[in-house]
């Protein structure tokens, strides 16, 4: 090719770009679009699936499970002084409702993540603690520099620090139960220990459950937990868990049982013995004059009546005591009934 046919070739030209520096004819939603991001699939969310799949969830409070969780950190508190011999602080965080997936999605890693199993609701939960509660129970158990900031390298946890952090489970568990019994009966066990949340997939994804955050400071360090219950888990005993802690069976304070029935004890009530009775016409009772007898025709031997506000309670025998008039029973005090 010569110089001169070449100087005569001409490039095509590019293609126009908009004024805000995009190429073509591409924009965000095109790109979005291309690869998939979140694209076309919100589109297709329409029926049953945009309603398994929607980020919007329904709240519901389970006002006695804030209840378990504050008794739990009160106990807690003390069994986590006795173990570590440290100062202690426990606090609760949240009660809130997420979705299985998004939980697993916040677990910052690495972490633990403790499978359980309540035996009477035949189900699962998950107990997670992130790495900095981690390595604040282990240097506590072995006796490390108080108030050392630990740092966390992201490698795999050894035998020996996964066996002191399951010593600290066992306490939440112990604890978790003891708060839980006024309410129902259950039986935690500790299943195993992940460190993938892979392997600790109780559930689906989309599932609803209830998240309690609680947060331990170990004189200076600390990290949080929380413990993970499927609506799966929770269903047996759901109806007592929205129940009101005020003015409802399940919340009601046992002192005041008590303090009324040591009032209607101690209360104070007249009985009246029925030695004899008569019938009077009204002409008979105007005649009534002072010093008049009135004959019974009782014998001394017959059974009397015990009443009380007209209710005959039990029968007794006349005699005495102690040079008073007395009466003894002869039947047992039954329910009162009229005579």
């Amino acid at each position: 090719m010569s110089d001169d046919a070449f100087e005569e070739f001409e490039l095509p030209e590019p293609p126009a770009g908009g004024s805000n520096g995009d190429i073509g004819n591409f924009d965000q939603a095109g790109i979005d679009a291309l690869f998939s991001n979140d694209g076309p699939a919100q589109s297709a969310r329409v029926g049953l699936r945009a309603v398994l799949e929607s980020e919007i969830i329904n709240h519901e409070r389970l006002p006695m499970l804030e209840v378990v969780c504050e008794r739990m950190v009160r106990a807690l508190s003390t069994s986590m002084r006795n173990l570590t011999s440290d100062s202690i602080d426990i606090s609760l965080d949240d009660v809130t409702t997420v979705r299985f997936g998004d939980f697993m999605d916040r677990v910052t890693l690495p972490a633990m993540i403790a499978v359980i199993r309540i035996e009477e609701w035949e189900n699962y939960g998950i107990i997670t603690v992130d790495s900095s509660l981690i390595y604040a129970v282990v240097d506590a158990l072995l006796g490390g520099r108080r108030g050392f900031e630990v740092m966390i390298d992201g490698r795999e946890y050894t035998t020996i620090e996964t066996a002191l952090v399951s010593r600290m489970l066992k306490l939440v568990i112990a604890e978790f139960c003891a708060a839980i019994k006024p309410i129902a009966q259950a039986t935690v066990t500790l299943e195993r220990i992940e460190t993938n949340p892979r392997f600790a997939a109780i559930a689906r994804p989309s599932n609803i459950g209830a998240v309690c955050t609680f947060r331990i400071d170990i004189d200076g360090r600390g990290g949080r937990f929380a413990i993970m219950l499927p609506q799966a888990t929770l269903e047996p005993v759901h109806d007592k868990l929205v129940q009101r802690f005020m003015g409802e069976q399940m919340g009601r304070e046992n002192i005041w049982p008590h303090h009324m029935d040591q009032q209607v004890r101690a209360t104070e009530v007249g009985v009246s013995v029925i030695m004899g009775e008569t019938i009077l016409t009204l002409e008979q009772i105007k005649a009534l004059e002072i010093g008049q007898n009135i004959p019974f025709y009782a014998q001394p031997e017959q059974p009397m009546a015990i009443q009380c506000g007209g209710l005959t309670l039990a029968q007794a025998r006349a005699g005495q005591r102690r040079g008073n008039v007395a009466v003894s029973l002869s039947t047992p005090v039954t329910k009162g009934k009229k005579p």
